[in-house]
């Protein structure tokens, strides 16, 4: 006989093996594009200390002549939904096929690679749902040299640059004088960065959660907590492997980044490290709801129990003098079958009896304390 795996847990298992898995026997350099990929639209800025430049473009090959200047150019994919375009993409900027194929096969683990004159760096961007709660996921490949920065996004709704552009469009800081390797630490930076507004939301929603698994849990909250444990253990699978990409960029003599950069990222790894301790410090707290969900269950129904046994402490009693009473003596043939049942007060002293044993009891009960909450709620 077999070890059953509950139906919840095969699909997590499920969902990591798709996550993971390569099709055994693959010629290396394979692209695997998603059916439900969006199609591309490509961004290019341009700029140096004294001028700017921002547009979309078409094709690719549209994006040539700004390689060949000492500017500064930063292409921007938004969308994997065509392999032709991404291909193209990687002629132009000469990407290894193994780059090209970390760049296409999502998901892959956040990471960095040196290629000689290139380096690719594959990250994790979150960025909260607008309208709901959770947030949206997604790979993003940053392939700089020089003078030029590539990144490919997954779908071009959803992300965390917009400050970056904005801080390079009105020139602020010295993003401008920089070279592409700020650049590159600018928008880990941002990404690092947007783990926190995705965190203040979980930190509200659990102090939420608090009150309702105190008050009043239900099959709902569980729901709610596992929900919870299982988005944090996706934002703990983000942020981790990040965090030893700014270790190994800060440690790593590369001569695409300068020594002023690796002081920058000192900052971005210290980022991520704090991400790391609040994702660690939400999941415990979420295994604390659990067992405060299971306490507080345990104490409904010990609740339940306490009445039902209360209620039938008391008529247990009463059910015994009702049994007597309810026997078929015939009192005329004895004067000791049942005397009081001739008695002008019998019934109304039948029911004195039962009354006072009644109250005797609850006062009893009272008196030892088993009539109070086991666990009173108190509101602040």
């Amino acid at each position: 006989m077999g070890i059953r795996i509950p139906r919840r847990r095969r699909a997590i298992n499920k969902s990591l093996i798709k996550e993971f898995y390569h099709q055994p026997g693959n010629i290396p350099g394979t692209l695997r594009i998603d059916e439900n990929a969006e199609s591309p639209e490509i961004v290019l800025i341009d700029y140096n200390s004294q001028e700017y430049i921002r547009k979309k473009i078409e094709t690719p090959e549209l994006c040539i002549p700004y390689l060949d200047t000492t500017s500064v150019t930063w292409v921007d994919v938004q969308g994997l939904g065509n392999q032709d375009l991404l291909q193209r993409v990687g002629q132009i900027f000469e990407l290894h096929p193994l780059v090209l194929e970390d760049i296409v096969n999502v998901p892959e683990r956040p990471k960095t690679e040196d290629y000689g004159d290139q380096l690719l760096i594959i990250a994790r961007m979150v960025v909260p749902r607008e309208n709901a709660f959770g947030f949206h996921s997604e790979q993003v490949s940053l392939i700089f040299g020089k003078n030029y920065l590539l990144t490919v996004q997954e779908e071009p709704e959803h992300d965390c640059f917009e400050p970056v552009r904005s801080r390079i469009e009105k020139s602020k800081g010295i993003i401008r004088k920089s070279g592409a390797d700020y650049l590159a630490y600018a928008l880990l930076d941002a990404i690092i960065d947007g783990f926190f507004p995705v965190l203040e939301r979980y930190g509200e929603q659990i102090e939420e959660l608090e009150e309702e698994v105190i008050i009043k849990p239900t099959q709902k909250t569980l729901q709610k907590i596992y929900k919870m444990r299982r988005e944090l253990l996706q934002l703990r699978r983000a942020i981790w492997p990040q965090r030893d990409v700014m270790s190994a960029l800060m440690r790593d003599s590369d001569d695409l980044i300068g020594d002023e950069v690796r002081i920058y990222l000192r900052d971005c790894y210290d980022h991520a490290v704090q991400v790391i301790d609040m994702v660690e410090t939400y999941r415990e707290l979420t295994s604390g709801l659990m067992d405060v969900y299971l306490s507080a269950v345990s104490n409904k129904m010990n609740e339940i129990m306490k009445l039902l046994t209360v209620v039938s402490s008391i008529f247990i009693p009463l059910t015994f003098v009702a049994g007597i009473y309810g026997m078929n003596f015939n009192t005329e043939i004895s004067p000791y079958n049942m005397p009081e049942l001739n008695w002008k007060w019998g019934y109304l002293l039948c029911w004195g009896v039962m009354l006072a044993i009644a109250g005797g009891l609850l006062y009893f009960f009272w008196r030892r304390g088993w009539l109070e909450r086991s666990v009173p709620i108190k509101e602040d």
